[in-house]
């Protein structure tokens, strides 16, 4: 059966022909496009932040200057996770960043720490680049992706470097990212390995070691040494809203070990001291490392000479509030 149209006794509309339809717009610039405000550099307070991790080089996108920036950063701002332990909210947003960690001189845990540098140096007109790792430490389980890295270009460099300024042990500068490779700062080594990973996305290795007259070297005489990996990461890019992802969970979940007792870390050319709870762990470049237990009533003492952390009384009781019974 035909079914004809019904007749209304009007002409019926004629659209435009395809010679003058508009134009189709070509698509926008993607939201997860590289842009210069991609971490929020121009919010930053440059000359106070390169006053708190006490630098006064040259401010321009080089090399020698990104080297020079992020053994200050990694050497000026401490590790610590006062806010997650004690549960109190923990913004991501760098205004909020940088009043805890610029004008509150207090430390900042890796996407706090990461965050800041971030902004630092695409301010300077770096290229930057966030990533997202697993720390592994040598763990046989996959555990989840809770750890900021940055992958940093310089504008006399067409090399991307590994920027791990979150960490609390270092590395004390950039790594290039590139399989194989090695870096010796003042006697802490590291090296990436890339291996083949899921649907052709590689998987990279940060893998650190003691050096010294145990290290990893082929040099005559030297007994080699294990690396250990540190943790795995892709290049696929990541942006803040996804470091404020993983923060919560650091920061909130009750699996997370930073919700259940204090950590503090300093790292510097000479040593690097780790606070878990009460048992303070110094490291030297060969390899060393001594432990010891501090008295609840030290705690305070030892976080300001040795970390340069000054907690408030208020949160000094808290965190010994919250120490599981039986503990010191």
């Amino acid at each position: 059966m035909d079914i004809q149209p019904a007749d209304t006794g009007s002409t019926p509309a004629v659209g435009p022909s395809a010679d003058h339809l508009p134009p189709v717009p070509g698509p926008g610039p993607s939201p997860t496009d590289h842009r210069p405000d991609r971490w929020s550099g121009e919010l930053l307070d440059l000359d106070a932040y390169l006053a708190r991790i006490g630098y006064d080089g040259p401010r321009e996108p080089t090399l020698a200057v990104l080297r020079d920036l992020q053994r200050a950063h990694t050497t000026g701002i401490p590790f610590e996770n006062v806010h997650a332990v004690l549960g109190r909210d923990l913004p991501l947003d760098l205004p909020s960043v940088e009043a805890r960690l610029v004008r509150g001189r207090r430390g900042g845990y890796c996407f706090e720490r990461v965050l800041l540098f971030a902004a630092a140096t695409e301010r300077l007109g770096f290229r930057v680049t966030g990533m997202i790792g697993r720390v592994s430490l040598g763990a046989p389980k996959v555990l989840p992706a809770t750890h900021g890295l940055l992958a940093v270009t310089a504008r006399d460099d067409d090399r991307e470097w590994l920027c791990d300024v979150g960490f609390g042990a270092g590395p004390l500068g950039p790594i290039e990212l590139a399989d194989g490779a090695r870096i010796a700062y003042d006697g802490w080594r590291h090296r990436l390995e890339r291996r083949p990973g899921a649907h052709g996305i590689d998987q990279w290795w940060l893998y650190q070691t003691a050096p010294g007259p145990a290290g990893p070297d082929d040099v005559p005489g030297r007994v080699r040494t294990p690396w250990i990996d540190r943790h795995t990461f892709t290049l696929t890019a990541q942006y803040p809203v996804d470091y404020a992802v993983g923060s919560h969970f650091v920061g909130t979940n009750a699996r997370s070990p930073f919700v259940r007792r204090l950590f503090a870390q300093r790292m510097t050319p000479a040593a690097h001291r780790s606070l878990d709870d009460l048992t303070l762990v110094t490291t030297l470049p060969d390899g060393t490392s001594t432990t010891e237990e501090i008295a609840p009533q030290a705690l305070d003492a030892t976080l300001r000479e040795v970390f340069g952390i000054a907690l408030t009384q208020e949160e000094l009781r808290e965190i010994a509030a919250r120490r599981p019974a039986g503990t010191a």
